[in-house]
């Protein structure tokens, strides 16, 4: 059956790559080349643990913005987006230096899933450590949820449990959708307040769902920094559905999340 599966570790994180479809496997491993090789170069551009990236040449002022390339410039106005958007709590200086992490991810795999698409790759899934792009319909092969005669479904997302890595808290199913969860599973409590300057504090899980990953993305992020009133802001947030998980393990949802599964006991014991 054609269709490809494939995962590397690329911006700190384990990225897989499904296509489905009915592509020639010459053109889906060619696809499938330059989603990576795009990956890799956000990596080699964006990333703050590289001495000599864009991203820290700009924060030491090595940079001008003028010099900046496209792709930094549009991270850069859509932080600033996010900024106004949030009231503040979207910070890409919150930590003291330039991060724009909380969007970067997001929005390198959503321009990756649009350029799958217009060459014509409309059935896949990308998942960069939590954040998600599925468009089309899943082939029994490369992950799909239940069928009906064998015949392709929808994409099936799962949103990882904060404390125990091997179980979901919740499943979500669609044709098209940007999922972005922000919290505390690899990295800690790394998301700043960026009023207070110190580790946000209240929940520990967020996730958004919308059209857009890398806004879905800065979503995430803000409301994971707003810590317990992240909860009324989520409820106001128009065109997205959302769900979060408190510290103390109350799990809140909004009506519309697309969910097909639901694990119950956050903490399982």
């Amino acid at each position: 059956m054609r269709g490809l599966h494939r995962v590397e570790h690329v911006m700190g994180t384990a990225v897989s790559l499904h296509i489905a479809g009915s592509l020639p496997a010459s053109a889906v491993e060619t696809l499938a080349e330059r989603t990576f090789g795009w990956l890799r170069d956000v990596d080699q551009r964006f990333s703050t643990y590289r001495h000599d990236s864009e991203v820290n040449r700009l924060d030491r002022r090595e940079l001008r913005y003028p010099d900046c390339s496209g792709d930094l410039r549009t991270v850069l106005e859509a932080c600033a987006d996010l900024w106004h958007a949030t009231d503040g709590w979207f910070d890409p200086h919150a930590t003291g230096r330039f991060d724009p992490s909380g969007y970067v991810k997001g929005w390198a795999v959503q321009v990756a899933s649009d350029r799958l698409l217009e060459s014509g790759a409309a059935d896949h899934c990308i998942n960069a450590g939590g954040d998600v792009r599925v468009r089309g319909v899943a082939s029994v092969a490369s992950g799909s949820d239940v069928t009906t005669g064998g015949r392709p479904s929808r994409w099936r997302v799962g949103i990882r449990h904060p404390w125990q890595s091997e179980r979901v808290s919740w499943v979500l199913a669609g044709a098209d959708l940007a999922v972005a969860t922000s919290g505390s599973y690899e990295r800690g409590r790394h998301v700043v307040d960026p009023f207070r300057r110190e580790p946000a504090t209240g929940l520990c899980s967020v996730t958004v769902v919308g059209a857009d990953l890398g806004l879905a993305d800065g979503y995430a992020t803000a409301a994971l920094a707003m810590g317990a009133a992240g909860l009324r802001w989520l409820a106001g947030l128009a065109g997205h559905e959302w769900a979060a998980i408190t510290d103390d393990g109350e799990a809140y949802r909004s009506a519309g999340l697309p969910v097909v599964e639901r694990v119950d006991d956050q903490r399982g014991g």
